[in-house]
């Protein structure tokens, strides 16, 4: 009887009840035999029993039959996706109970549906639009437009959220998202009302990162005063528990049509331009532009072409002695990073070594130096050359004491003496490393290393920090050394820091030395060793090593 109303069960219910009433007097009055008076018989109380339970069944049940008939057909148009549509009255009249449930059921269930949908397209802390939300609402409002129609995409990163969350906490950093998104909602509200267009559309992508929509508006100058608008509103302080936070903000800008009518396009050009504005010193609105876009170019074709050159071993290190300021005697060589590249020729690492260290190509770059500076003091040692091997060390590779670790073993692989190395740190890395870093740089010195800190005299030194690192040798930045021999405040600084560095215990370098005047002066002030042009320039191994001779033969002489 599945799908049979209870109206037509209440029919059926009277058919039953009238052929049992049928049996049992068909029994009691046959006495054993059926013939048509003993069926006739039996029929009438049949009758009447059956007439007499489908008008009891109809008065009892047939208003309430079809108020649930009525609440069968609601549910089925419920469970098709109508939860907005009215109970039928003849359910509240009677079936209040049903009624009552059924709406309680519709409204929890539309309740449920509102929370996954507004989980699913909006950021819980903020309430904006998410990332799936923003790029479906502005791909659309984007497919809307005709081909000329003007819009512009705002990425907003902030600058300092990440101090907020370490030192407040998680749960603060969300409120101050919050705050964030409400100033952002109050801001371009107000421009948009003032400017005249469309209802904009704000985003959280992710993190500190949000996004604004602006259509109808693609003025590079009124652009540009909209985001200085919104980073000024982003720059004034939140209170945080009563601590007052300066976060600031970052801004980058794309126009439609002039960067793009896809989305995709827009957004990756908004966030190359505020990348841009973050290199330029935060706190900045710039545009993509075609200078950029250019940039960007070559930035693409630099990590291409140093792929190629890690794959096939491009690289190649030149050396320039160090000689004792005394006798002249070479007391190190430094290696130094070349390029030999196939089109532009060889190539400095100034024309390269900042773009692998934002590559991440230092890491594979410096792999590569290991393996050469383990060959060399090897190949050295078999030839009987004794000078150390000076190698500079970056700033990726000082973040990683696995570095130290790995040249370790690569010196040990190759059985060169940890004698004959001496690894170079500038002094702003000095100030900064972490301990697992100075006790990886102390196990090395240990091992027989020298430890050396670069480009002294260009940062701030701690003299308490410095007493504490493993170092042997200091060698002073060309800009101490530069005019010592025409200035004499210069001479009087740099005599300073070389007493400065004796002070220290350890052995005063100067590098970047060019004429022999200047080699003349920091003899007289004191300084150990000397490096640079005026002593011997760059050069490959087998000028290096007929050079080493030449030297040698002419102390010896």
């Amino acid at each position: 009887m599945e799908g049979d109303s209870l109206k037509s069960r209440a029919v059926v219910f009277a058919l039953y009840a009238g052929g049992i009433a049928f049996f049992l007097a068909l029994l009691a009055t046959s006495h054993g035999i059926i013939d048509g008076a003993s069926v006739g018989s039996a029929l009438i109380p049949a009758v009447v029993c059956g007439v007499m339970c489908w008008a009891s069944a109809e008065r009892a049940i047939s208003t309430t039959a079809g108020a649930i008939d009525a609440a069968i057909a609601r549910l089925a148009a419920a469970a098709k996706g109508d939860l907005d549509g009215e109970i039928p009255p003849e359910i509240g009249r009677t079936v209040p109970q049903l009624a009552a449930a059924m709406d309680e059921l519709f409204r929890q269930l539309g309740s449920n549906l509102d929370n996954i949908n507004r989980l699913a397209l909006f950021d819980a802390v903020t309430g904006l639009p998410n990332r799936t939300h923003f790029r479906m609402t502005c791909e659309r409002a984007l497919s809307e437009m005709p081909p000329d129609a003007g819009a512009a995409l705002f990425f907003v990163d902030l600058d300092r959220f990440k101090q907020v969350n370490d030192t407040l906490g998680h749960a603060m950093g969300d409120e101050l998202l919050g705050m964030v998104a409400n100033r952002l909602r109050t801001v371009v509200d107000r421009v948009a009302r003032e400017a005249n267009v469309a209802r904009p559309l704000i985003g959280r992508l992710a993190g500190d990162e949000f996004t604004v929509f602006l259509p109808g508006i693609a003025e590079p100058a009124l652009t540009a005063r909209i985001g200085r608008t919104i980073l000024s509103t982003l720059t004034d302080s939140f209170d945080l528990a009563g601590t007052d936070m300066d976060i600031g903000a970052s801004m980058g800008i794309a126009l439609r049509p002039q960067h793009g009518v896809a989305l995709a396009d827009l957004m990756r050009a908004a966030d190359l331009a505020m990348y841009q504005a973050k290199g330029q010193g935060r706190g900045r609105v710039e545009h993509f532009s075609d200078a950029l876009a250019a940039e960007l170019a070559d930035r693409s074709r630099l990590d291409r072409d140093l792929r190629s050159a890690l794959d096939h071993d491009q690289f190649m290190l030149v050396f320039q002695p160090q000689v004792a300021v005394g006798d002249g005697t070479i007391v190190a060589v430094e290696a130094l990073l070349r390029w030999r590249h196939p089109e532009e020729g060889v190539l400095l690492p100034a024309s390269f070594m900042p773009r692998a260290e934002e590559s991440g190509f230092i890491v594979e770059i410096g792999e590569w130096v290991i393996g050469a500076v383990a060959e060399t003091l090897t190949r050295w040692g078999r030839l009987g050359i004794g000078q150390r091997l000076a190698v500079n060390i970056s700033r990726r590779q000082i973040d990683h004491a696995g570095f130290f670790r790995r040249l370790r073993a690569a010196m040990h692989a190759a059985a060169a003496p940890a004698r004959l190395l001496e690894l170079e740190i500038t002094e702003s890395l000095a100030m900064n490393c972490s301990r697992e870093v100075i006790d990886a740089l102390a196990a090395l010195r240990a091992d027989g290393a020298t430890i050396a800190i670069d480009d002294f005299g260009t940062g701030y030194s701690n003299l308490a920090r410095l007493r504490e690192l493993p170092i042997d040798r200091i060698k002073l930045d060309r800009s101490v050394v530069e005019h010592v021999a025409d200035r004499s405040e210069a001479r009087t600084i740099a005599h300073a820091v070389i007493s400065l560095v004796h002070g220290l215990g350890c052995e005063a370098v100067a590098e970047g030395i060019e004429t022999d005047a200047q080699a003349n002066v920091l003899r007289v002030i004191g300084c150990d060793v000397l490096q640079g042009y005026a002593v011997a320039p760059p050069m490959e191994e087998p000028a290096l090593i007929a050079w080493t001779q030449e030297q040698d033969r002419r102390l010896v002489g």
